[in-house]
């Protein structure tokens, strides 16, 4: 499923779960995939059982919605969730295992479970520590809060001292959720197509940009790249899908929102991508 489960993984390159993996079965059940790693989609299951779709939808595992225009308050509010995955989110995660990778949780984004069972999500305007089966849930107020709310040692980052007002408009940030489980579906189909010898890696959500990528190429033959879908940064405002070759300097982008307006909001964004790819 497209969104992080425990127990943690504890081992080495990734100490993640890997979300589409075909996992193991029991009892010869089917293995249902939204990307056609199993014996069966999601997309078929919904066909023949259509009371399933809210909740795949809600899952972005098929009977996909189609994403929004992106709301009023979408620039401060990425800013202010930038700072706080940046700077208490994915240090508290790097503490535990090193890793700084973030990804998308359901209706925002989050750590993959690490540690004794442990996951820090953001949905909304709320702050979600998960301990195994206890969740604590708090309000977004300022860094220093959120990260005494999930225990982090201030004097490792000087940011999370921060106590002016995190500028958090609900409907960007649950956009923002948004944004990033569309992408993570769109950049999981595109790492389950990679072609044989490509070393796709894991689709990551990065704190230094606040953008979500996978790469994928042969690098030795300098085919690697970044894929990836951003929120907007400081040169580039607005949503953004962009193709980062690692032998070169530039790369190329293509603004959300003409993928907004695409009958197929998937597959117009997954043409993007395919084009670069092959």
């Amino acid at each position: 499923m497209l969104e992080p489960s425990p127990p943690s993984v504890k081992t080495a390159p990734w100490f993640a779960d890997d979300p589409v993996a075909r996992g193991e079965t029991q009892d010869g059940l089917p293995v249902v995939s939204p990307v056609g790693t199993g014996d069966t989609t999601w997309e078929d299951l919904v066909a023949e059982d259509p009371e399933l779709a809210p909740w795949a939808a809600e899952r972005w595992l098929a009977a996909y919605p189609r994403l929004a225009p992106p709301p009023d308050g979408l620039a401060s509010t990425r800013v202010a969730l930038h700072r706080l995955a940046e700077h208490v989110i994915s240090p508290t995660r790097q503490r535990a295992n090193g890793k700084i990778g973030l990804r998308w949780t359901r209706g925002g984004f989050g750590t993959p479970y690490f540690g004794n069972d442990v996951q820090i999500r953001v949905a909304g305007d709320v702050l979600t520590v998960q301990i195994g089966g206890r969740e604590q849930q708090g309000r977004l107020v300022t860094l220093k809060d959120a990260a005494e709310f999930v225990g982090f040692d201030l004097t490792r980052q000087d940011a999370a001292y921060d106590s002016s007002p995190l500028d958090v408009d609900v409907a960007a940030s649950r956009w923002l959720g948004d944004m990033y489980g569309f992408g993570t579906s769109v950049l999981e189909q595109l790492r389950a197509e990679a072609p044989a010898g490509s070393e796709p890696s894991r689709v990551q959500l990065w704190p230094e940009h606040f953008d979500l990528a996978v790469e994928i190429g042969d690098e030795a033959a300098g085919r690697r790249a970044g894929y990836g879908i951003s929120p907007g940064d400081d040169e580039t405002p607005e949503p953004y899908l962009y193709v980062t070759p690692w032998a070169s300097e530039g790369y190329e982008s293509a603004p959300l929102r003409a993928i907004l307006d695409a009958p197929d909001q998937r597959e117009a964004a997954l043409a993007f991508y395919r084009a670069r790819l092959a």
